[in-house]
């Protein structure tokens, strides 16, 4: 497995290539949401098992065709996950998603127990595990989760860059 540095507060994280090839599992799902008229946003949920990793949650952003403010890409594909898994508690799984995830799907992971979350690009407005709040990772919180920032972030920006340039 090839492992790429990338440097964020002082603390190295280790991108896989694995990381990108989930990752790029998780972009196109934020296309197919972007197709539906959706804010794209994909997410992955992949759990390590006997050596191998295994995708067992997706979701893309679906919160205009559910008219559901919780229908994001995490939810859907944490959902998926426990009810593929038949458990809530997903501590030996991984989450991708395109963009930073906010307060409700970081806590989400938090509550979930999840292993470690991947995700693309930053968000200025709502990002919660490193640009608003380190929700994530905060020691006040009974569980915390390994994060790998900025994993193909450009190509998860210019999703958002061109959908919300297509809206105006």
């Amino acid at each position: 497995m090839e492992l790429s540095e990338i440097a964020f507060g002082g603390t190295m994280m280790f991108m896989t290539a694995d990381d990108t090839h989930f990752m790029r599992a998780a972009i196109d799902l934020a296309k197919a949401a972007a197709e539906r008229g959706e804010i794209p946003v994909g997410a992955v949920v992949v759990q390590e098992f006997d050596g191998q990793q295994i995708i067992v949650g997706t979701g893309g952003n679906q919160r205009q065709a559910d008219s559901d403010p919780t229908a994001h890409a995490e939810i859907i594909a944490l959902r998926q996950a426990g009810a593929a898994l038949k458990r809530w508690q997903l501590t030996d799984c991984d989450v991708y998603v395109t963009l930073e995830p906010c307060p409700m799907c970081a806590g989400a992971m938090v509550n979930a127990r999840v292993r470690r979350v991947i995700f693309g690009c930053r968000d200025p407005k709502a990002g919660a595990v490193r640009t608003l709040f380190q929700i994530a990772d905060d020691p006040r919180l009974n569980h915390r989760l390994e994060i790998t920032a900025d994993v193909l972030s450009e190509p998860c920006a210019d999703l958002l860059k061109t959908f919300f340039k297509s809206r105006r």
